[in-house]
């Protein structure tokens, strides 16, 4: 086994990054005789070549180009392995921080809480709520919440996210609308119905699912006003001024005696997921994804 100090690794990759000893040296706080000493130590215990001083600085031979690919990983899991070796001397794991929107998750966020807690001794979940998914995006962007619970599709590559529940589409209508007096509502119902928008979609990908644009004919849906809150909208609907669709659960929580709700028989199912950034420990995330699609009986049709 190669005698491989974390330290060593930890300053070649350093240098990696800056291709010059004297930057690299500066960043580490360390002389530049220590530096190059870190180097050399590195290269003959693992007996190779891992970088050449031109006039300009260093270059990376392919050697040193594969220990870098390699290294970061690495050190990010000894690093990870530590923080875990000490949460488990102090007694505990640590804390699992779940964002989440009260009326998408109220109905087993707890549970998949208090679900987590029982199956990983140690665990603590601790849960965040906020009212609209950009500020869920921004704590998970800030590292204030590991994951959360968000709407599909979120048109942003700097999340993974896998599904944990999928539910039909509804309508929001002023009473006494005339497709109030319907059992349930298409698509072409709606055609000449503005939609009514809260400011709260996280791209223009999000926004056309939400308002089910285009529609199966091809053609655009009418595009109401944009309102801050989920608050406004639903006064607005209740005062003609459009129609407003939503995820089926949110009219489970969002009763208003002057609205009335219709299931949309062929609008897309929306899909609630788990979110979660590279900073997440994974093997955590893996068991919330098993223990959320448990709770809501959701199975993966991938799978």
């Amino acid at each position: 086994m190669i005698d491989l100090d974390i330290r060593q690794l930890q300053s070649f990759l350093v240098v990696a990054q800056e291709l010059n000893i004297t930057r690299a040296s500066a960043r580490l706080h360390i002389s530049q005789q220590t530096l190059s000493t870190q180097i050399q130590q590195l290269e003959r215990a693992m007996g190779v070549t891992l970088l050449v001083r031109t006039s300009r600085g260093v270059l990376l031979t392919p050697a040193g180009d594969e220990l870098e690919r390699g290294g970061s990983a690495v050190v990010s899991d000894i690093g990870e392995l530590t923080e875990q070796v000490r949460a488990a001397d102090r007694g505990r794991l640590g804390t699992l921080r779940i964002a989440c929107c009260p009326y998408a998750t109220a109905l087993f966020a707890t549970e998949v809480a208090d679900a987590m807690e029982a199956a990983v001794p140690g665990l603590e979940v601790e849960l965040t709520t906020v009212r609209t998914p950009p500020e869920e995006r921004a704590l998970l962007l800030s590292g204030e919440v590991d994951a959360a619970f968000m709407w599909l599709p979120l048109g942003d590559n700097r999340f993974h996210h896998a599904a944990v529940r999928s539910d039909r589409r509804a309508v929001a209508l002023p009473a006494g609308h005339r497709l109030a007096e319907q059992d349930a509502v298409t698509l072409a119902d709606l055609a000449d119905e503005p939609v009514i928008r809260p400011d709260i979609f996280l791209s223009e990908e999000n926004l056309c699912h939400w308002i089910a644009d285009p529609r199966p004919d091809g053609t655009a849906a009418l595009r109401g006003p944009v309102l801050a809150t989920v608050e406004d909208c639903l006064m607005a609907v209740a005062r003609g001024k459009g129609v407003w669709l939503a995820p089926e659960p949110l009219s489970r929580w969002i009763p208003a005696s002057t609205i009335q709700w219709r299931p949309v028989k062929d609008a897309a199912a929306s899909e609630l997921a788990l979110v979660w950034t590279d900073r997440t420990r994974q093997p955590l995330v893996a068991r919330m994804i098993a223990e959320v699609r448990r709770v809501t009986g959701w199975a993966d049709p991938t799978d």
